[in-house]
């Protein structure tokens, strides 16, 4: 049986994220599907937008372990509801910050982050910290194109993703660079080529793509959360949140 990992986009923009864009990393024995929230902010681009968007994650979290996937992979580079997320349910769940950050630092000696808006620069420094790699962080550099831009004029995103990269080797030290937002996805390859014009042979490391395979290879494994770290959350009302019941929850309820 195909191993299913489920994409949540925790952003409200109705096709901002078209479900083909993933059909490039399925194959025979892996399928992906995808769901967007339907309550929360139009795009994240700062803590306010992310925080709107965590209770939405959550609940797609909760909801597809009851549909029967395998695992999540969390469609925004801040990891909105990762953490709260594996408390509620026994499948990975994987945020694209956090693996994009700990497979570059294997990559290289340090890395950089090239984002959206330089308004970020601390949410990653402080996301690098929590991830344990801050040690490996170079810099933190942004193009100046907000998130819903980013696919208006797809050559101006490259051109500007490629010109921070350099910058980013040549004037901040970085070995390797990571997309700071999910929606660069499938951008990596024109940024590697301006690196290596440049005579910059450094991985360009693209987060969805890793936060997928990183998921599907979990589940192969036979491998989750810890359920120490992430213990399920306790049994008591919720008010003003349509959050779907957490399994266990429940089953004790029912008992």
């Amino acid at each position: 049986m195909a191993t299913d990992v489920r994409v949540v986009t925790p952003i409200t923009t109705w096709g901002f994220r078209d479900s083909s864009e993933f059909r490039a990393l399925e194959r025979p024995d892996l399928t992906i599907s995808h769901v967007e929230i339907e309550t929360g902010p139009a795009s994240i681009e700062c803590e306010y937008d992310e925080a709107l968007a965590v209770p939405g994650t959550i609940a797609k979290i909760i909801e597809a372990e009851r549909d029967g996937c395998d695992a999540v992979v969390i469609d925004c580079m801040g990891d909105p509801g990762m953490l709260p997320g594996r408390e509620c349910v026994s499948i990975p769940v994987i945020g694209p910050c956090e693996a994009a950050m700990h497979v570059a630092s294997m990559l290289g000696h340090t890395f950089s982050v090239v984002t959206v808006l330089k308004r970020l620069r601390p949410q990653f420094e402080h996301q690098a910290q929590l991830y344990g790699v801050r040690e490996k962080l170079a810099s933190v550099r942004a193009v100046s194109i907000p998130v819903l831009e980013l696919e208006q004029d797809l050559d101006r995103t490259k051109a500007a993703l490629a010109e921070e990269a350099v910058k980013a080797v040549e004037d901040d030290g970085a070995d390797a660079i990571i997309f700071g937002c999910t929606g660069m996805l499938g951008c990596a390859e024109a940024v590697r080529r301006g690196l290596l014009a440049r005579g910059y042979d450094v991985p360009v490391v693209d987060p969805v793509p890793w936060a997928v395979k990183l998921a599907a290879s979990l589940v192969d494994a036979g491998m989750s959360h810890s359920k120490i770290t992430y213990e399920q959350p306790p049994s008591k009302p919720v008010v003003g949140y349509e959050i779907p019941p957490i399994a266990s929850l429940a089953r004790d309820a029912a008992e």
